[in-house]
């Protein structure tokens, strides 16, 4: 049980970031400031909500999201590490890792100078995570909340043998309707279909979704817009440590099995995440580090 006292004693910012229990009884960060405001649970070191001061949500939270310890909350932008998708060798493990389902300590917090709020974690150590992790490694994720979002997730290798990781920023955008939404950004790219068995297409013109979508984009690195006439605006989405875009809808069947997406919430979101996926895992050697950095703001739709 998190100690809020001894945490807003010593990481509060007065006016502006304060730590409580949230629903579930997960430990969360409120973040509000002239300029944004967001949601963290410090389980996973989990952004679940953001918005720009005086605008609507731009980070999608289902509101059947299931909240509890050691499960993963439906939205948001839960961090994939140390692999994306399904483990490469052993297909009991957990699906993307488990850093977005065990708990992360606060190790800084500080106001910046452009008045946006910063809060570093770093990810706790256990008998659990070395039994599915056995490197010696350094996890941490700096979260920067104002007019804009920054999120970036630091791995360093403190161990003697070089190590291999994947990772994504699995990042829920909010949307007006998805089947109005283009992606821009990826044009020309190859991708992983996997929707057609992991077949290797190139994408022709921009990106929409009309039906389940999964995809792997290579050698992405540019920004991507998500033009939302729904919303009547655009989210600029700018990443360094990257060269792997995964775009994502379930859809309808899928999003009720899954059973904590809520009625039609497929319709109001889509995943687009700045990714270290397929051949895009980054090796990391003795001593070295990755950090994998994103910043998503909103502008108004030409």
């Amino acid at each position: 049980m998190a100690d809020f006292s001894a945490l807003n004693a010593r990481f509060g910012l007065s006016g502006q970031m304060t730590f409580r229990e949230g629903s579930g009884g997960l430990a969360v960060v409120e973040v509000a400031n002239n300029q944004g405001s967001a949601t963290i649970a410090l389980q996973g070191a989990q952004v679940m909500t953001w918005a720009p001061r005086g605008q609507s949500p731009v980070i999608w939270l289902s509101r059947a999201a299931k909240f509890a310890p050691g499960k993963s909350i439906r939205g948001g932008v839960p961090v994939c590490w140390p692999w994306f998708g399904p483990h490469a060798t052993n297909a009991s493990l957990p699906a993307h890792g488990f850093a977005r389902t065990v708990p992360w300590e606060v190790i800084g917090t500080q106001t910046m100078t452009d008045g946006s709020a910063r809060i570093d974690f770093r990810l706790i150590k256990s008998d659990a995570t070395r039994a599915l992790w056995p490197h010696s490694s350094q996890i941490e994720c700096h979260v920067t909340v104002g007019a804009a979002l920054e999120i970036e997730l630091v791995t360093r290798n403190t161990d003697r043998i070089a190590v291999t990781i994947g990772a994504a920023l699995h990042t829920y955008f909010e949307v007006g309707d998805i089947r109005q939404v283009t992606i821009q950004g990826l044009e020309g790219c190859s991708y992983l279909d996997k929707m057609d068995g992991g077949q290797r297409k190139q994408q022709t013109g921009l990106v929409t979704i009309g039906a389940e979508t999964d995809r792997i984009y290579l050698n992405s690195s540019a920004d991507c817009l998500i033009d939302d006439p729904g919303l009547t605006r655009r989210i600029r989405i700018r990443k360094r440590g990257s060269r792997s875009t995964v775009v994502w809808n379930p859809w309808i069947e899928k999003s009720v099995k899954m059973g904590d997406f809520g009625e039609n919430g497929y319709l109001n979101m889509v995943c687009v995440e700045s990714a270290n996926a397929a051949d895009d895992v980054v090796t990391i050697a003795p001593g070295g580090e990755h950090r994998l950095w994103v910043r998503y703001e909103i502008e108004p739709l030409i």
